[in-house]
């Protein structure tokens, strides 16, 4: 059973979309206030890239993944496709592990530290830690995809490469003449 000749390319652009907005979430997500501080206090709520700084960077690393997987072929398509999936269980530990009792107040404690504010009590803003972790295991499951499916894939230069080859050839054998014309003796800016 073949597959159509479009299908190939459709499931391409859908896993582009997806696993990019995979990565989207959780970098939105981690812009985010994660926890809050109830009580009228004029405290600046930690976001999810303050409380887990690994948000940001693997989520853009993950962005990056995401061309690199259209770009590349074969086994180095799987390679990318397996870094993405490890950006994604990176993301995904980070924010398991933001929310932490201990990380919410050890960050509170150190941004009001001039305030006398020794132990803030605080809340958890639900979301945005759901967005980050539903953002991590679309990236994940877009990293299993290239590597298990990512051989049927078209490349991104694919299309390019045949007119680039003809183009190459042509030149060479403009190339040649020039040189034959030279060799016989005659006189190639003679506009004759």
């Amino acid at each position: 059973m073949s597959e159509r000749p479009g299908a190939g390319r459709r499931e391409l652009w859908v896993w582009v979309v997806a696993t990019a907005l995979g990565c989207l979430a959780v970098l939105v997500a981690a812009g985010q206030a994660w926890a809050t501080v109830p009580g009228g206090t004029d405290v600046r709520p930690p976001a999810g890239g303050d409380l887990s700084p690994a948000l940001t960077p693997v989520a853009l690393a993950g962005l990056a993944g995401v061309v690199a997987v259209l770009a590349t072929k074969g086994v180095g398509r799987r390679l990318v496709g397996a870094l993405l999936a490890l950006c994604g269980a990176g993301a995904a530990v980070a924010t398991w592990t933001a929310l932490g009792d201990a990380n919410v107040t050890a960050w509170l404690r150190e941004q009001n530290v001039m305030r006398g504010a020794a132990d803030l009590p605080w809340q958890a803003a639900p979301l945005w830690p759901v967005v980050a972790a539903a953002g991590a295991a679309l990236m994940v499951a877009g990293g299993v995809v290239a590597i298990v499916r990512g051989g049927r894939w078209a490349g991104m230069s694919a299309r390019y490469e045949r007119g680039a080859d003809r183009e190459a050839k042509a030149q060479v054998n403009e190339d040649r003449a020039l040189w034959d014309a030279l060799d016989r003796g005659d006189d190639p800016t003679d506009p004759r």
